[in-house]
């Protein structure tokens, strides 16, 4: 029989198979038959995923001042392709590719920039099989659901950052970027939109927040919980966010940054109400030219007085308003002439969802439709 590893022919799994299917089911071959010498010169291919990973810089590409400076580094100053590169046994579990987006802190970017970034994401998912994002974690939920109501590809994206920079002892940043490419390499939240890594955790982009300024444990989901964890080669989902469940992985926003340029893009501000709390912030956002505008209130979303008498005049402007609170949980349903329900969107989510409605209609009722279909994310019994 010909020796096909000599002719240069590289078999598949489907080849070996079908070698396997003519040999005689009743017949025990002895070690020389020559359908074993075959057999045994099969090579089965498999590839690697593909993951590449887009670098906006952060603490995870921090330089410290020394070994043991946790606190004292300079953040966004290490370039992605030389950490990738330093990553031991990342060829096990990847083909791993990087592109140096920016080597900034989370909060440095604007609007305009995540705009490049989300339509950079996409296009990277033409030829990839997933893509990690790493940014910095101060701003990172914010990026995390720009991404998420932005991109087009049901791909995973996986974003990532650290609480240490790359260069101390103990830091926290290459096992978090190990455990981001392993997480997007394997598939597992194809449909979830964006969801959020760190500290061996991994959640949804619309509900995590940032909750400690220096703890590695800083993101939680509050009153829902994280998607699910890593623990070594064990990647272990518990739930599946509202867009994958309700749609079966379809979904797409209406918010196709591919239909509107950049200069498009609406101005939402976020207005803190406290104990006596003035009409300034609002009066300001209004008069600074404020498309919309986020109220962070006490409690269920109440405001001083001060603020709801100048909220009353903005909205005859035309300002929309999203009531949410500012306790770092709960649910608001305030709603009104002008004014919609945040539910359980933090503040800082509620501005980003209010900014891309924004910036695609500005008709009330149509935002108001997409923050109770898109922006709500509550999961309906099937009738």
């Amino acid at each position: 029989m010909k020796n096909w590893k000599a002719t240069g022919i590289k078999w598949t799994l489907a080849a070996s198979m079908a070698v396997t299917a003519i040999l005689p089911l009743t017949y025990s071959a002895p070690s020389t038959y020559a359908a074993d010498a075959v057999v045994s010169k099969v090579e089965v291919v498999k590839r690697l995923p593909m993951v590449q990973v887009i670098a906006t810089g952060g603490t995870i590409a921090g330089q410290s001042v020394d070994e043991t400076s946790f606190t004292k580094y300079r953040s966004g100053t290490l370039l992605v392709e030389d950490m990738v590169a330093a990553l031991p046994n990342k060829d096990q579990i990847a083909d791993v590719s990087s592109y140096q987006f920016g080597n900034s802190g989370s909060s440095a970017y604007t609007i305009e920039q995540l705009y490049d970034l989300s339509k950079a994401v996409d296009e990277a998912l033409k030829t990839q099989d997933g893509v990690v994002v790493t940014t910095g974690t101060d701003t990172m939920e914010e990026i995390a659901y720009f991404l998420d109501l932005t991109v087009r590809s049901p791909k995973p994206v996986v974003i990532t950052g650290s609480m240490r920079p790359w260069t101390v002892i103990g830091s926290d940043a290459q096992a978090n970027l190990y455990n981001a490419i392993k997480l997007a390499a394997s598939g597992k939240t194809k449909y979830f939109g964006t969801v959020l890594m760190l500290n061996d955790e991994f959640h949804a982009a619309r509900e995590v927040t940032k909750a400690n300024s220096y703890r590695t444990d800083t993101f939680v989901s509050p009153g829902v919980g994280s998607l699910g964890h890593i623990d070594g080669d064990m990647i272990r989902v518990y739930r599946a966010p509202f867009r994958a469940m309700k749609y079966g992985g379809q979904w797409a926003t209406p918010f196709d940054l591919n239909k509107i340029g950049k200069e498009e893009l609406a101005k939402v501000e976020i207005a803190y109400s406290y104990q006596d709390a003035g009409a300034g912030a609002i009066s300001g956002f209004a008069k600074a030219g404020a498309d919309g505008i986020v109220t962070a209130g006490t409690g269920a979303g109440g405001i001083s007085r001060a603020m709801s008498e100048e909220r009353k005049q903005a909205i005859e402007e035309g300002v929309i308003f999203v009531s949410t609170t500012r306790t770092g949980s709960g649910s608001n349903y305030s709603s009104g002439e002008g004014i919609i329900g945040g539910d359980n969107l933090n503040p800082a989510h509620a501005r980003i969802m209010l900014l891309l409605s924004l910036s695609f209609s500005e008709n009330f009722d149509t935002i108001k439709g997409w923050f109770e279909t898109y922006g709500y994310g509550q999961v309906e019994a099937r009738k």
